[in-house]
């Protein structure tokens, strides 16, 4: 069983920020799978299969920061070890549109992924990184992934998200290795 877990914040505020690329690819998921995201105290979950597996979606409903707190709550509800709750976020450090998958490992300076970290108490949990690309000379990081897009821009962001989507799925069905060989 997997619980796949995309980071973001949530309110119509930040909808079309890049730091919600986690929130998109979950939501491309439950699309695809034609499930239902359900609001619960902290995060929002669906129910769904992927073929013959039973996987989980969810979205924490804390800010990004506080991702850990559902994540916590989550692998105590369903029980699920961290190796197998997969993290889904935005990452500047990669060019716009690139995909990431690892195994685990430091959280890269994301406050997001550091709170998962913290609340778990390890950081053996796999990850999908959706490239957002590095902020203008003289723009503050976290003003450009909180920044909204639009246009031109947003059509990009979704395929970069439905990327992301695809690599979960690739990592669910095939395993960690063969996702890492496919999309690093």
């Amino acid at each position: 069983m997997f619980l796949i877990l995309g980071l973001g914040n949530p309110g119509e505020h930040y909808r079309r920020t890049r730091h919600n690329a986690g929130f998109w690819a979950v939501e491309e998921l439950s699309r695809k799978h034609d499930a239902s995201l359900k609001t619960r105290k902290g995060y929002d979950l669906a129910e769904v299969k992927f073929y013959t597996e039973h996987v989980y979606l969810a979205r924490p409903v804390t800010f990004m920061n506080l991702s850990g707190r559902a994540a916590r709550k989550l692998r105590r509800k369903l029980k699920v070890d961290p190796a197998s709750i997969l993290v889904i976020h935005d990452d500047i450090d990669l060019k716009e549109g690139v995909i990431r998958v690892r195994k685990g490992g430091s959280s890269g300076g994301h406050l997001g992924v550091q709170s998962i970290i913290e609340s778990l108490g390890t950081q053996d949990f796999p990850r999908i990184r959706i490239g957002v690309g590095r902020p203008p000379a003289g723009m503050d990081p976290a003003k450009y992934v909180l920044s909204e897009m639009k246009g031109a821009e947003l059509d990009e962001f979704q395929t970069w998200c439905e990327k992301g989507a695809a690599a979960a799925e690739a990592v669910v069905m095939d395993g960690l290795d063969a996702a890492m060989n496919l999309f690093n």
